[in-house]
């Protein structure tokens, strides 16, 4: 994420928790959400919606592409 997209973050933090919470925030908002979304994203995915957060008027290249 940080080679992706180092200008707009500025930390990227792990929080060791219990009971299979897994759970991705950008600026305070939910991009991710093991219960919710079902499972793991893979780092396309991922990515997309970090930057639909963080900035959204960003192209990601190939990444983007690939769904047009």
């Amino acid at each position: 994420m940080l080679a992706t997209s180092s200008d707009e973050l500025s930390e990227v933090a792990l929080q060791p928790g219990t009971g299979g919470v897994f759970s991705i925030e950008a600026n305070g908002q939910p991009v991710w959400e093991r219960k919710t979304d079902g499972g793991f994203p893979d780092i396309t995915e991922l990515k997309r919606r970090v930057r639909d957060v963080v900035c959204p008027e960003r192209e990601l290249g190939h990444i983007d592409r690939k769904g047009s």
